[in-house]
C-alpha cells in the first residue's frame, strides 16, 4: 500500500495509452487503491485525469462510464450528491478496485504523490475478507510513536466501523474532512486477541520512500517503500553512485505501488531499454519500455512479499522475466488492474477497471501475484543476502 496514506497515480509515461490507472491496491493509509497511468506524452505538473474516450461496453464487474455519469447527473438534478450516487453504482458493480473520489480527496492524493501529506503515518491495505490492515508504519510518525505495527487490523475510525469499506473511504476518515495538522483521530485497532482505541494526532509528514544503505559486505540495500514522484530517479542515482562491483539488494517488501512511470524509471536503472510490461484497455494492448543505458551487469536480488503490489509487482516481474534479478521472498499480492479515470458532473473523479497488465513474459499478475525464484517466508533478507553474495555482489 502506498506508503503514507495516499493513493498513487502515475503521470506521464512512455506508454501510448489514454489516461489510465493501475490499481495498486492498499493505499497508504490514506490511499485509495489505485495508481494512474499517464496519457500519451506525459502530463507535466498535472495528474493523470484526462478525458479519455468513454467505455463502449462494460465487462462483468466493470461499470460503463456513461452509466456512472448519468447516475451522478440525475442525483444532482434531484439535489443529491453526484459522488455518492456514483459510489453506489460502483459498489453494486462488483468492480473491486473501482473508486470515486471527491475533489478534495483527489487533490490530497496529488499532494501525496509529491511526497507530502497530512495524516498519521501509516499505509493500509484491504484484505481479501474486507478487513483493513496496516501495511506499513512510517518511522517517526504519529502511528509509529503510538506503537502501531504492520499487520494490525484497523476496526474503527472515530467510532465508525471500517470493515467492508473501500480503502478510499478509510483514507478519507483517517485524514478527516480537511482536518488540519494537530487534530486527533481515534483509531480502533486489533492485534491478535487484543483490541484497543488509539488517539492519533495528525501531522504534516514527508515521505521517505527510497532509502539507501551500504551493507557490511560492500553491497547496497535500496529499499523502495512506495513509488512517489522522484522515487525512480533516486533509485537510478543510487545505482550510478555505487561502487562498480557492488551488488544491489532491491527491497520491495510492503511496497503498495504508486506512480507507474516511477516504477518504469526504476527498472531503467537495471535494464538497457526493452519491455517492462504490457497492459490492455478495452482489449487494446499498450506497452511500457525502460530507458536505455541501465546497469545490466551489476549483481541484483529483489526482495518481495505479500505486501508487494501493483507498480512494485510490475517492476519485480520485469526484472524476473528478463533474467535481470533473482527474486527472493514470498508470493506478491496480485494487484494488476488497469483503471481509467474520468471527471463526473460535480467535479469528482471516478476510476473504473478497464483491463489488466502483464509482465514481459505475458504473465498476468492480477489475482495471482508473482512467485519469487527462491521462496523464503522466513529470514527472507538473510537468504537474499546469501544469494547476492553468491552472485558476486559482496566482498
Amino acid at each position: 500500500m502506498l506508503g503514507p496514506e495516499f493513493c498513487t497515480r502515475p503521470r506521464g509515461t512512455r506508454s501510448r495509452g489514454a489516461a489510465l490507472t493501475i490499481a495498486f491496491a492498499s493505499v497508504l493509509v490514506a490511499a485509495a487503491v489505485t495508481n494512474c497511468l499517464p496519457r500519451d506524452g506525459g502530463d507535466p505538473g498535472g495528474h493523470a485525469v484526462s478525458r479519455a474516450a468513454p467505455a463502449t461496453g462494460a465487462a462483468r464487474g466493470q461499470v460503463d462510464q456513461r452509466e456512472l455519469a448519468r447516475a451522478a447527473a440525475e442525483a444532482m438534478a434531484d439535489g443529491k450528491s453526484g459522488a455518492k450516487a456514483a459510489k453506489e453504482v460502483v459498489s453494486r458493480s462488483g468492480d473491486r478496485w473501482g473508486a470515486v473520489y471527491d475533489q478534495r480527496e483527489y487533490e490530497e492524493f496529488e499532494q501525496a504523490l509529491d511526497g507530502r501529506y497530512t495524516g498519521v503515518g501509516l499505509s493500509a491495505r484491504r484484505a481479501a475478507d474486507g478487513r483493513i490492515e496496516v501495511a506499513r508504519v512510517q518511522g517517526g510518525g504519529p502511528a509509529h510513536r503510538a506503537g502501531l505495527r504492520a499487520g494490525d487490523h484497523i476496526r474503527t475510525v472515530d467510532g465508525r466501523p471500517v470493515d467492508g469499506r473501500t480503502a478510499a473511504e478509510v483514507v478519507a476518515l483517517l485524514r478527516g474532512d480537511g482536518a488540519p495538522p494537530g487534530s486527533v483521530v481515534a483509531v480502533g485497532v486489533q492485534r491478535g486477541t487484543r483490541a484497543w482505541t488509539e488517539p492519533l494526532r495528525r501531522a504534516r509528514l514527508a515521505t521517505e520512500d527510497v532509502t539507501v544503505q551500504r551493507l557490511a559486505d560492500g553491497s547496497l540495500r535500496i529499499r523502495v517503500a512506495a513509488f512517489t514522484k522522484g522515487a525512480g530517479q533516486r533509485v537510478r542515482d543510487a545505482v550510478r553512485a555505487a561502487p562498480k562491483d557492488a551488488g544491489v539488494l532491491l527491497d520491495l517488501r510492503g511496497n503498495s505501488g504508486g506512480l507507474v512511470t516511477e516504477a518504469v524509471t526504476a527498472a531503467s536503472a537495471f535494464l538497457d531499454g526493452g519491455l517492462v510490461a504490457t497492459y490492455d484497455v478495452h482489449g487494446r494492448e499498450q506497452a511500457l519500455y525502460a530507458q536505455p543505458g541501465g546497469d545490466t551487469g551489476r549483481p541484483l536480488v529483489a526482495l518481495v512479499d505479500g505486501g508487494t503490489m501493483s507498480a512494485a509487482e510490475l517492476l519485480a516481474g520485469a526484472l524476473k522475466d528478463r533474467g535481470r534479478a533473482v527474486t527472493v521472498g514470498s508470493r506478491t499480492f496480485g494487484k494488476g488492474s488497469v483503471q481509467m479515470p474520468s471527471r463526473l458532473p460535480d467535479g469528482s473523479v471516478a476510476e473504473l477497471t478497464v483491463g489488466h497488465y502483464r509482465t514481459p513474459a505475458g504473465h498476468s499478475v492480477d489475482g495471482r501475484g508473482i512467485t519469487p525464484d527462491l521462496t523464503a517466508p522466513d529470514r527472507a533478507e538473510e537468504r537474499a543476502r546469501t544469494v547476492l553474495s553468491g552472485l558476486g555482489g559482496g566482498s
